[in-house]
């Protein structure tokens, strides 16, 4: 036992130990961030997620006076980098930054050690985008009529690809073929930048992905877009009609990009991170830059995303329901 232990009285050791525990903790939380930040992306290196990420990172370092890392980690329809996350403090040094395949998760594997709707807090939104349905230019179809005439006569089902299980493609494939009537086989990738290059590629003959992602390979002439998931026309390529004005009424599929951190962060430090992500969003170059990315910022609302989240759940269950899409 050291000597100031030894002449201190139970009370007095009790008030001692007390500061003690005590200070660090109100330190810690008042000089929030200590060290770097750690961003984790479940989607691949140059795919929308990817590059929207790497757009807010220098403003979020600006806003929070730390070095922002990001780091992809893909794979399991986004529970690798939950995961990640998982595995480190709840004292926001540690972020997932998801699309709204974080959705699905839940229904992708049902083993897992964790539980997204209880384990991860939203810190806020960043960004909506729809996603395209593009051909490979060689196929020479042009509208989504001629896309499903093209359906119909593959034997086994049109193969599309989208960037991962569960994402809005995926969801957006299903429900095609669920109101057109057209079999349709689903074709996972680990980002958009891929579903792009296979188009180009002419290997992948139909996939749904961000303008972002799509717009090198039209600007190289390989693939055509011809329609987008969004009930209306916007964030998106000119001139692209929606799949809703294309003879499916009320189809709306629109995704999104945003940051969580562990439940259990204090409060005070998420909402500073969620500052951090408004901070980012409402800069100028990167609004005008994620309009060039086919995206809208959206207000970085946490209790606006915490209520999106349940309606999407529900929205989820009923496609499953309606479509027999299974993502397990």
């Amino acid at each position: 036992m050291s000597r100031i232990a030894m002449t201190l009285g139970r009370r007095g050791l009790g008030a001692l130990a007390g500061g003690l525990l005590a200070a660090p903790a109100v330190h810690a939380q008042a000089a929030f961030p200590n060290r770097p930040i750690r961003v984790v992306i479940a989607f691949a290196a140059g795919g929308n997620s990817d590059t929207m990420s790497r757009l807010i990172q220098p403003k979020l370092s600006e806003f929070l006076g730390q070095t922002v890392v990001v780091e992809n980690r893909t794979g399991a329809g986004g529970a690798l980098a939950a995961g990640q996350v998982m595995q480190a403090p709840a004292d926001g040094h540690t972020l997932l930054f998801d699309a709204a395949s974080f959705i699905i998760a839940q229904f992708i594997n049902r083993n897992l050690p964790f539980d997204y709707e209880r384990d991860f807090t939203p810190v806020g939104m960043v960004a909506e985008v729809p996603y395209i349905l593009a051909v490979p230019t060689s196929t020479g179809i042009t509208d989504l009529k001629g896309y499903l005439e093209k359906a119909r006569a593959t034997p086994g089902g049109m193969p599309y690809g989208s960037p991962g299980v569960g994402n809005t493609g995926h969801l957006a494939g299903a429900l095609l073929s669920h109101r057109s009537g057209v079999r349709m086989e689903h074709i996972p990738y680990r980002g958009g930048a891929e579903v792009a290059r296979d188009l180009a590629g002419n290997t992948l003959p139909s996939g749904y992905l961000s303008a972002n992602s799509l717009q090198p390979v039209i600007d190289a002439g390989k693939a055509r877009p011809i329609a987008l998931t969004s009930g209306v026309r916007r964030g998106g390529i000119e001139g692209v009609p929606t799949i809703a004005e294309s003879g499916f009424p009320g189809f709306d599929l629109t995704s999104w990009n945003a940051m969580f951190c562990r439940t259990g962060t204090p409060e005070p430090i998420r909402r500073k991170l969620e500052e951090a992500v408004e901070f980012a969003t409402k800069d100028e170059e990167v609004r005008r830059r994620l309009a060039a990315m086919g995206a809208s910022a959206v207000p970085a609302d946490a209790e606006g995303l915490a209520r999106r989240l349940v309606s999407e759940r529900e929205v989820v269950k009923g496609l499953m329901r309606d479509t027999g899409i299974s993502f397990g």
